[in-house]
């Protein structure tokens, strides 16, 4: 049978044994992992008929939030790289759900502009939410949500500190 480990019961992380750090149990990462798996996985068959995937779909709600974008500023909001976004771009420009085209200010700068079946996709996928919350039943209520959501920004904080702190030590 397998140890169940904890982390529970310790003060300090001077007392925890080292070879606790390594259990599934404890770690942070494990189930936030498998939750962002399964949300995803939960919003498969909303998505589908919409010709979309999760990555597809996040990034058509960051244009239908914040209008036309830049490449670089979708990826801020976004939290990803180039790598990454230029070939959900392409994707959904294939599909005519967007149009890439260098800013004329600056033609080092690609904008990311909704199509008008990108917009008109916006009056559909605006009931993928609610159904998706119905179909799995209250998980939270309205205050718990609202803690989760704080949590895990602080979360996000905390990683981009250090992040940071990590770069600049790499720097000097």
């Amino acid at each position: 049978m397998a140890k169940i480990g904890t982390l529970a019961g310790y003060n300090r992380v001077s007392e925890v044994p080292e070879d606790d750090y390594l259990m599934l149990e404890n770690q942070l990462g494990f189930p936030l992992y498998v939750v962002a798996k399964e949300i995803v996985n939960a919003y498969r068959p909303h998505l589908e008929p919409l010709n979309l995937t999760y990555t597809q779909y996040i990034v058509m709600m960051a244009l239908w939030q914040y209008g036309d974008l830049s490449v670089k500023e979708l990826g801020q909001v976004l939290r990803l790289d180039s790598g990454t976004l230029t070939p959900l771009l392409k994707k959904l420009e294939a599909k005519a759900f967007l149009k890439r085209k260098r800013s004329r200010q600056d033609e080092r700068v690609v904008m990311v502009t909704l199509t008008d079946t990108g917009k008109a996709l916006r009056d559909v996928a605006v009931h993928i939410p609610r159904r998706l919350a119905e179909s799995s039943g209250p998980i939270f209520d309205v205050e718990e949500t609202r803690q989760l959501r704080m949590l895990l920004n602080k979360l996000l904080e905390a990683i981009d500190n250090a992040n940071a702190k990590t770069a600049e030590n790499m720097k000097g």
